[in-house]
């Protein structure tokens, strides 16, 4: 069974409350790895979700720990999240470069995927930092410097550039809006898939015996709302493109 690691996708929300001369503050904890985790665990994929806030501890050091998955997905989850172990952070103590280690599993024959949001590519005003690291260096995007989000409320419509790809053959040509997602660039020998206006959506690459895929928008709301994760569609896509990162398709 295809094993897929998903790192990112959740949060905890802080919230003060006035009222007249007395305050209080109130956390909730909130994930949004839910669709993507049903329509893969539908299509018969293995999947493990590592909540954002377990990744510095938690995210794999090694080639061989991250061979224990087929393809790794990281869904609005900084760079710094995986750079930065709780050893060296707190104890300053040398710990294995991870977003090195991540490009090195991947020219080894790993599958790796970039989901958009807030905390992807660059993120919100470039604080998800991907730019120049090992990890944009293996992906099929060129990462802007700056705040690269494209927010469209009033929706942007994919369309499919390459409607011959595996990922998305048979698919129909209309997909539901998008409500926004990250602006990057192609880098060489990437393959364009799906486009939203003049910039890519779907793309994907062959790294040494491996395999990248950079998904611009996100795997559910905000930017990815319930339409597009109630769409048919939505679970042959993403199930197809993890197969595709494992070598199955």
């Amino acid at each position: 069974m295809t094993r897929v690691l998903v790192a990112g996708e959740s949060w905890v929300s802080e919230s003060t409350h006035y009222k007249g001369f007395d305050s209080f503050t109130t956390t909730t904890y909130h994930t949004g790895v839910g669709p993507l985790r049903d329509a893969l665990t539908a299509e018969g994929i293995e999947v493990v979700h590592m909540p954002a806030h377990e990744v510095p501890q938690h995210f794999p050091g090694s080639v061989e720990e991250l061979s224990a998955y087929d393809v790794v997905v990281l869904s609005d989850i900084g760079a710094n999240s995986i750079l930065l172990h709780p050893d060296t952070w707190l104890a300053s103590k040398r710990t294995p470069n991870r977003l090195k280690v991540l490009a090195e599993w991947v020219e080894q024959g790993g599958g790796l995927a970039m989901a958009g949001g807030y905390l992807s590519f660059q993120g919100i005003e470039a604080k998800a930092a991907f730019r120049g690291t090992p990890v944009e260096a293996v992906l099929p995007a060129v990462i802007s410097p700056y705040d690269d989000r494209v927010e469209a409320p009033e929706g942007v419509e994919p369309k499919v550039v390459d409607p011959d790809d595996p990922i998305v053959a048979g698919l129909e040509t209309t997909w539901p809006a998008l409500l926004g997602y990250n602006r990057f660039g192609l880098r060489d020998g990437a393959r364009l898939i799906a486009a939203v206006g003049e910039d890519p959506l779907l793309a994907v690459r062959e790294v040494g015996r491996g395999r990248t895929l950079a998904w611009a928008s996100d795997v559910g709301p905000h930017w990815c709302p319930d339409e597009f994760t109630a769409w048919p569609g939505y679970r042959t896509l993403f199930g197809r493109a993890v197969r595709w990162l494992a070598r199955e398709l």
